[in-house]
């Protein structure tokens, strides 16, 4: 839960595929200026607005657009900015490959290297099956718990994880210390359900999920009757992790998930696993200090180790080394790859053009050096000092909000100021850059590039354990189009990539800024204050530093929104998880609240555009930043694992509660827009 972002960290499914090559409506729309940020033409005049706003403002865009076939839904902010900016991305990589990029740049070589390596389509199909081979050859020598430690050392050493998840994090009730973080993991499928549930869906996925794993182990050289034996050991192996790994919503209390027993209570917890041996090799055998987010789960990993053949262990090691390197792998895994994910989860009909799979890559592992050229062509000191201001803004509404929150007690609103004026942001890029002077890159091989740069970013986030935090580093790149809050840092991070059209636009009025980037900064702020950021305090200690009074309140205010977004319904009949959401939805119905109310401070000048005031260009740019089309196996997908709503509900959910929103376009009682007063939802 540690990171609280604006749109969910998920992997890109299609980042393993081939390239299809006909042009893309979405390549093509990379090459367009960028909309404004209240489009008149897609508003559709049709619909009341006080009926249906999200149709009112995006059908006439919903209308004209269709989702790319190699993408699983489409957007009209995020995957527009997206597409414009990886157009930049590939400009510099292809400057870089042919020794033109920036003299100034230390890293050009580098990343013209790693970009040549992954195009290199013949190069992959010759030395792919060798390189793989090699890769396996370490899961042969699994034969006892021993070797089992070291081979998962060495796997977890080139970022290739199985069984569990380990890495650094702030101490959560201590955040001057970075200790290590034992997690669930293992599982091949997106999540534990999809293991569990009896629904006709979960079964069908778990049918292609089991001829796929078959398919790519025959493919990396096993008999058809051997993989799909394997198959079927893997998904029992699986299975009985999923069983003992925690739902997303409980993971969702921070005290679920921390549990800091060091290492002699790890191995109290799971003794037949060699845990001194597998740090050692890490490569970080004084480690003691660690965290387990599941005992329970350590419990089960337990008796797998002590019961598993080992025969049945190497099966399963084969395929999360083949599934965690498939990118880099021959056409045919990446084309078994993309046939199962499509299935199962994404619906897209082609597969991501190869030289976004490789920018996809080179974004995950060397992002911060690719981050370079990006801001120095697109990121100004001006649009840094406008966004400040408006952060400053948008706190400001905020402390005046605490002051006279009439449900909060003296002493929790004093302590909820200190944390509010604690809150550190940081915008557009980090002031200390990431230092890529020892990893190597080459031409020669991209499996070998990746795994060399995933060792390199395992052996950074290691090396953080035992030393003093560092604030000056980012959990995103600043090219991505995302924001984040991070409650063990109190910290906002809104990097260069969103700072741009639709959302901020130093040309528009303050109107469609604030209904855009305001907003997204009012929902990170307010993350520091939902139902997880709450229990830490501004320092970012988990401490529960509310008064049973106050914290029963909101309880009770934020238990309104999980019944309210329990009722959507987005795609056949699943219902939104209101409990999963939860803390996204407070940050949405926050963002539009303190966004809303500094614009009113600062409205003045501002003009009618189209007919629409100042307070109606507010509204229309937030809604139509949110205007999306999804396939319905993604929407489903989202449904499962994500603890954002789908782009409509963040729109009406939020509206419905607002009175400003009511008067802005003289909704009525009774009005679809207008919840019943009894049920209107307000936190913050």
């Amino acid at each position: 839960m540690k990171k609280l972002a604006l749109l969910p960290l998920l992997a890109l499914f299609a980042c393993a595929h081939e390239e299809v090559r006909p042009t893309s409506q979405a390549s093509e729309a990379a090459l367009t200026p960028p909309p404004p940020n209240v489009d008149l033409s897609i508003i559709d005049k049709s619909v009341a607005p006080c009926d249906d706003f999200y149709a009112y403002a995006c059908n006439g865009w919903m209308a004209k657009t269709q989702i790319p076939p190699d993408r699983p839904l489409w957007n009209r902010s995020f995957s527009e900015i997206d597409e414009r900016n990886l157009q930049l991305l590939r400009g510099y990589l292809e400057a870089d490959a042919a020794g033109k990029g920036d003299p100034q740049d230390p890293y050009e070589q580098k990343l013209g290297d790693f970009w040549t390596s992954c195009m290199d389509e013949a190069l992959v199909e010759k030395s792919g099956p060798a390189e793989l081979k090699a890769l396996l050859a370490r899961v042969d020598e699994v034969t006892d718990p021993a070797s089992l430690a070291r081979v998962l050392a060495l796997l977890q050493g080139d970022g290739i994880s199985a069984i569990f998840e380990f890495g650094s994090g702030q101490d959560f009730k201590d955040a001057t210390q970075v200790i290590g973080q034992l997690d669930q993991g293992g599982l091949g499928l997106p999540d534990r359900d999809y293991y569990l549930k009896d629904d006709k869906k979960s079964v069908e996925i778990r049918a292609l999920y089991l001829a796929h794993v078959a398919k790519m182990l025959e493919l990396a050289g096993e008999s058809g009757d051997q993989a799909k034996a394997d198959a079927d050991t893997i998904m029992k192996l699986e299975t009985e992790l999923a069983k003992a790994s925690q739902t997303r919503v409980e993971r969702r209390q921070p005290e679920n998930v921390y549990h800091r027993i060091e290492l002699a209570g790890v191995e109290k917890v799971a003794p037949d696993f060699p845990w001194q041996a597998w740090l050692s090799g890490l490569d970080h055998p004084a480690i003691r200090a660690i965290n387990v987010a599941s005992p329970d789960f350590f419990k089960e990993v337990n008796e797998i180790v002590a019961k598993t053949p080992p025969a049945d262990l190497r099966a399963y090691l084969r395929w999360h080394v083949i599934d965690s390197v498939a990118r880099a792998l021959p056409k045919a895994f990446v084309d078994e790859d993309f046939e199962f994910r499509a299935k199962a989860f994404t619906g897209a009909a082609q597969i991501l053009p190869r030289w976004k799979r490789c920018i996809a890559t080179i974004n995950q592992t060397f992002g911060q050096a690719l981050a370079r050229p990006f801001i120095r062509q697109t990121f100004g000191e001006a649009g840094k000092a406008r966004n400040v201001a408006r952060i400053q803004a948008i706190e400001a509404t905020m402390g005046n909000d605490l002051a006279h929150l009439p449900w909060m007690d003296a002493e929790t609103r004093q302590k909820a100021i200190e944390k509010l004026g604690l809150v550190a942001n940081q915008i557009g890029y980090p002031d200390k850059w990431r230092d890529y002077g020892k990893l190597a890159i080459d031409r020669a091989s991209y499996l070998g590039n990746l795994l060399r740069a995933e060792a390199f970013e395992v052996q950074r986030d290691l090396n953080k354990i035992g030393k003093p935090v560092d604030r000056s580093d980012w959990d995103m790149n600043p090219q991505e189009v995302n924001a984040y809050y991070d409650p063990s840092l109190n910290e906002m991070v809104f990097p260069a990539g969103i700072l741009q059209p639709p959302f901020f636009n130093r040309d528009s009025a303050k109107a469609a800024n604030y209904g855009g980037i305001g907003m997204v900064m009012g929902h990170e702020l307010t993350h520091g204050f939902d139902d997880e950021g709450r229990q830490f305090d501004g320092h970012g200690n988990l401490k529960d530093w509310w008064t049973a009074t106050s914290a029963k309140a909101f309880d009770e205010r934020a238990q309104c929104v999980v019944h309210q977004f329990d009722g959507y319904v987005p795609v056949d009949d699943l219902h939104i998880n209101g409990k999963l959401t939860l803390g996204e939805n407070i940050a949405d119905l926050g963002g539009i609240t303190l966004s809303y109310k500094a614009f009113e401070q600062h409205k003045a000048g501002v003009p009618e555009e189209g007919g629409y005031t100042p307070e109606q260009q507010f509204f229309l740019n937030f809604a139509q930043s949110w205007c999306q089309k999804t396939r319905d196996p993604y929407a489903r997908l989202m449904i499962t694992v994500n603890p954002h709503s789908p782009a409509r509900f963040r729109v009406l959910g939020p509206l419905g509660n607002f009175e400003p929103f009511r008067e802005a376009f003289s909704c009525k009682e009774g009005d679809k827009m207008v919840r019943p007063a009894k049920d209107r939802c307000e936190i913050w």
